[in-house]
């Protein structure tokens, strides 16, 4: 059952955060694009799953996120209805991998690619998934703090996302590579390189703010990919 929630929940990733574009975000409140939103779930997970003769999980898939998409596209968007969102996907994913194994709906994962789905999964997650988070904490930041605005004005656009982007890529292939040491220099760089920000306090607090998240939450998604590759194709 735990290997066939980890490639639902692979599945899940690459649905959310590879394959959906800014412009479904926007509209998933139109029901055509919550519709191909939650079907390009359930293709993924029926591919993913490699059991070609079972449609039962892919559907339930794409029933349950529509449904859990649906109600989130009637919240404002914050840092916790990110979270919860989530959240609920992941249960509804336990649920459905639990409910497919003791109804026959699906075997244990014995498919190919185990370490690549895997992986991939676990990066996206880690560079992607991550990000959007930290954004909807740094966009709450600048609306409670308007003078922060002038600061990150002054920067490239868009250019904290791809710092952001780049440092959690590096840390998660420190860590699969067995040298998180290497976080540490990564962390002595920053520093030094906002070191002219560190002496403004509201901007300093930003920027940390935002670092501890982005690398918290790398480096967590980084441990619990290791951990999952390392289960193979176990049941």
């Amino acid at each position: 059952m735990l290997n066939i929630f980890i490639i639902l929940l692979s599945a899940h990733i690459f649905g959310d955060f590879l394959l959906q574009t800014g412009g479904m975000v926007k509209n998933k409140g139109k029901w055509w694009v919550l519709l191909i939103h939650a079907m390009i779930h359930g293709v993924l997970a029926y591919v993913l799953l490699q059991q070609w003769r079972g449609l039962e999980v892919p559907l339930a898939v794409a029933a349950f996120h529509g449904l859990i998409d649906f109600f989130k596209s009637r919240r404002a968007s914050s840092p916790a209805a990110f979270a919860w969102d989530q959240a609920a996907h992941l249960v509804s994913l336990a649920i459905i991998g639990h409910l497919g194994a003791w109804l026959g709906w699906c075997v244990p994962f014995s498919g190919h690619g185990w370490i690549w789905i895997v992986g991939l999964a676990g990066f996206v997650a880690a560079v992607l998934g991550t990000g959007f988070f930290v954004g909807a904490v740094a966009e709450k930041l600048i609306t409670a703090n308007p003078e922060l605005s002038a600061n990150i004005a002054a920067g490239l656009k868009d250019g904290g996302k791809q710092i952001g982007r780049l440092e959690r890529a590096l840390i998660f292939a420190f860590i699969l590579a067995g040298q998180p040491t290497g976080i540490g220099f990564l962390i002595a760089a920053k520093s030094i390189l906002r070191f002219q920000e560190a002496k403004q306090q509201p901007a300093a607090e930003y920027v940390l703010i935002g670092t501890l998240w982005s690398f918290g939450l790398a480096m967590t998604i980084a441990w619990l990919t290791q951990y999952a590759i390392r289960l193979g194709v176990t049941p």
